[in-house]
């Protein structure tokens, strides 16, 4: 697969993100003819998120806009997106300004070059810059990436980060059962079922603070540990698990090649 012959699905959920969904679409837009289309799915917001979405939507139409029924949660949203896409690789953007969009094709270069049929933007490896916030939060991510690990036996530094790129043969059989935001830990269990090849790029991080409009909290990370065990020890072997690792296996194909992967972190 070359970048001249992928297209690239952003998949974005948003609830009451009013204040920034109109400036990130632009951004992300910005990045030209990488970009299929970018699937914007409204959580149930009850600000003017809709709006500003459609005012953009209404003057390029690669945004394609959803809306769920009523708050479903950023697993339901991204469920959604996954079956609304398109593209040949999709990557999720949040629809705050947390991530930068200029590092997406940083992201998803290894899948372009062939590398890679996942890749994940870490904020803890090597960065440019990260904004310093709470650091019971690194704790949580840490301990939960780690736990991850344990049970995936990869090496992982940030499964909690929200640039998660999949060729889409990889992500369009999987059958997103989590709340909330257990797709981050669902996922990535998941995808290290398969005989997929894993990659992590160092990427920025502008983080935001609670008064700022961040939703994660405290019940979100008991959720997460449930999770781990869950869709590592019990998904898998349930048919919706054993037949997604059998799709992705057969749509993969080929074994894992050895490959240069200079500037990127195997997994």
């Amino acid at each position: 697969m070359t970048s001249r012959d992928a297209c690239l699905s952003v998949l974005m959920p948003a609830y009451n993100e009013e204040k920034t969904i109109e400036n990130i679409l632009q951004r992300v837009l910005a990045l030209g003819p990488l970009v299929k289309e970018v699937v914007v799915v409204d959580d149930g917001s009850k600000d003017g998120t809709a709006a500003a979405v459609e005012r953009v939507a209404a003057t390029d139409p690669r945004v394609r806009f959803f809306r769920q029924p009523r708050n479903m949660g950023k697993t339901a949203a991204i469920k959604e997106a996954i079956a609304k896409s398109e593209g040949d690789v999709v990557i999720i953007q949040d629809a705050d300004l947390e991530y930068d969009p200029l590092e997406i094709p940083a992201v998803v270069a290894p899948i372009l070059e062939g590398h890679a049929d996942v890749a994940y933007g870490s904020r803890f490896l090597v960065r440019k810059a990260a904004r310093v916030l709470y650091f019971y939060h690194y704790l949580a991510n840490t301990f939960l990436t780690f736990l991850s690990n344990v049970l995936t036996n990869r090496n992982f530094t940030d499964i909690e980060t929200c640039y998660k790129a999949f060729r889409s043969g990889v992500v369009k059989p999987m059958a997103l059962s989590s709340r909330g935001f257990g797709m981050e830990v669902e996922m990535t269990a998941m995808v290290c079922k398969t005989n997929a090849r894993t990659y992590e790029v160092p990427i920025s991080y502008y983080g935001r603070s609670y008064e700022e409009g961040k939703k994660i909290g405290v019940r979100d990370g008991i959720m997460a540990i449930w999770y781990i065990f869950y869709f590592n020890l019990v998904a898998p072997r349930l048919g919706d698990g054993r037949r997604y690792v059998r799709e992705v296996n057969a749509f993969l194909k080929i074994p894992r090649n050895p490959t240069d992967g200079r500037g990127f972190h195997d997994t």
